[in-house]
């Protein structure tokens, strides 16, 4: 029974034909790589605030600031 939680910070631009996406694509790799029952796969999505999300110390906005 597997269980996959992917955390994405919360940007306003992830739709829900996305997530749909993503749930379907993680498990089918679950499904093909390890014969897991897609019936008994789990694939939770949790969008994180960017002020609760850090990269290197800095609040993500600010860190992809520096990056540019």
């Amino acid at each position: 029974m597997p269980y996959v939680n992917i955390k994405i910070t919360r940007e306003g631009g992830t739709t829900s034909a996305q997530k749909a996406e993503l749930i379907q694509g993680v498990t089918d790799v679950l499904v093909k790589t390890l014969d897991k029952s897609p019936a008994t796969t789990f694939v939770v999505l949790d969008e994180v605030d960017m002020e609760d999300w850090g990269i290197g110390g800095l609040p993500v906005a600010e860190y992809r600031k520096n990056a540019r």
